[in-house]
């Protein structure tokens, strides 16, 4: 029997995660205001362009970028149903590519230099060595200039998978209250199977070593953070 993906969940059932961010669970709200903070202090808004690797439906993302929007936006993502509805929430900026796809094949395929790359809750599913193949990848494709803008879940230093897992499976049973108990126990399940947050600490010798300096915190709510990486 063919073991889930890691986007089946979400491919299933979509609202599930509408649900989650709607009710802030995984701190959306405060992390998208910090990222529309972290654009406003680009110097190329209306000119840089974006590539956004696991774009999801782009619910949050898309009222930040039509207040600093790209020139070009690229969003790639393995969900169908997440995609059509990006559609709906990126109409009105001027330039908007969906993609459906993986997003390591997608940072290996591009031949593009991106200003901005972005990945929300994303890398967490990849392995270490593909953690590692994404960085060099993206490192590849960023300008002087370019940053790359991660938010995603991570490890505490010296933190087992799954002492980690534990911990954040507790967080999400006792405070995702609104979520009804079946989905919440199959989010348990996704999580279990398929999350493999890093340490900080191991991210940044994959970075370093790819070429980009040490990831610089923009936030950090719990285990979740934003993390800033770059050339220069």
């Amino acid at each position: 029997m063919t073991s889930p993906q890691p986007t089946d969940l979400f491919s299933r059932s979509w609202s599930l995660y509408d649900l989650i961010t709607e009710y802030n669970y995984m701190f959306h709200h405060e992390i998208y205001a910090e990222i529309s903070h972290m654009l406003s202090q680009r110097r190329d808004h209306g000119e840089y362009r974006m590539l956004d690797l696991g774009c999801g439906n782009a619910r949050f993302l898309a009222p930040v970028l039509l207040q600093f929007p790209p020139a070009h936006y690229q969003g790639v993502d393995l969900s169908e149903d997440a995609l059509g509805e990006a559609r709906d929430y990126l109409a009105d900026l001027p330039d908007v590519e969906l993609k459906h796809g993986d997003l390591l094949e997608a940072i290996h395929a591009t031949t593009d230099k991106w200003d901005v790359i972005f990945t929300g809750y994303a890398l967490h599913h990849l392995s270490a060595d593909e953690k590692g193949a994404f960085f060099q990848a993206a490192a590849r494709c960023l300008p002087a200039d370019g940053w790359l803008l991660m938010v995603d879940v991570v490890r505490e230093e010296g933190e087992s998978r799954e002492a980690y897992l534990r911990g954040y499976l507790k967080f999400m049973r006792e405070s995702w209250t609104k979520v009804p108990e079946e989905q919440l126990e199959e989010a348990c399940g996704h999580v279990a199977s398929h999350d493999y947050p890093e340490t900080l600490s191991a991210l940044n010798a994959m970075t370093r070593a790819a070429g980009l300096n040490k990831g610089q915190i923009v936030s950090r709510h719990g285990q979740h953070y934003t993390v800033l990486f770059s050339k220069e």
